[in-house]
């Protein structure tokens, strides 16, 4: 069987060796044999020459030992080490989430205090009165074909004459000293 490369592992390598962590292990859990760890470390130099001499090599291991069981309070440390991250990740994504809503709270809040500009619709008989109220230029009109009064073009846009005025209309017409009034005819509005 080819041997495995370990280059790809060389900075887990590195850290697992600075945390003490046995070749044996390190073996275990990049499933190789000890003999590859150690001859790895000291192609990059991840352990000084003092150390092999010391009788930590392989000569101590003339079999792989299996380590799963001595593994699984280590593993089961990661794991929980893992689960208590995930969860405080989660408990960060929902503070977050928290202040974000509450941050739109204060902008709905501060949109309630504000005064809301009105829309088109629902004022128009309102508006309308108060915006063209002033009186509109007009001329009285007695030509050759007959009487006639022209409004200033302006009176299209009141809408209190394009609800009740517009188009032709029957009406009755007072004269007096100073004005001429004109009421509409034949409705009871």
């Amino acid at each position: 069987m080819p041997r495995k490369s370990l280059r790809p592992n060389l900075n887990q390598i590195r850290a697992w060796v600075r945390q003490g962590r046995t070749d044996a292990w390190v073996a275990h859990q990049l499933d190789v044999s000890v003999r590859d760890i150690e001859q790895f470390k000291r192609q990059n130099e991840l352990v000084s020459d003092d150390a092999v001499a010391e009788g930590s090599g392989a000569a101590d291991y003339s079999e792989e030992i299996d380590l799963r069981a001595e593994d699984d309070a280590l593993i089961a440390a990661e794991l929980e080490a893992a689960e208590i991250e995930a969860e405080r990740a989660q408990d960060e994504l929902e503070a977050q989430k928290a202040a974000e809503a509450e941050a739109e709270d204060r902008e709905d809040e501060s949109a309630r205090v504000r005064p809301r500009r009105r829309g088109g619709r629902g004022r128009r008989g309102l508006r309308g009165r108060g915006r063209n109220t002033g009186p509109l230029e007009g001329t009285f009109d007695h030509g050759e074909e007959g009487y006639g009064l022209w409004l200033d073009p302006a009176i299209q846009e009141n809408p209190i004459y394009a609800e009740h005025w517009a188009g032709h209309r029957p009406v009755e017409v007072e004269i007096e000293e100073d004005q001429i009034v004109i009421r509409r005819v034949g409705e009871d509005d």
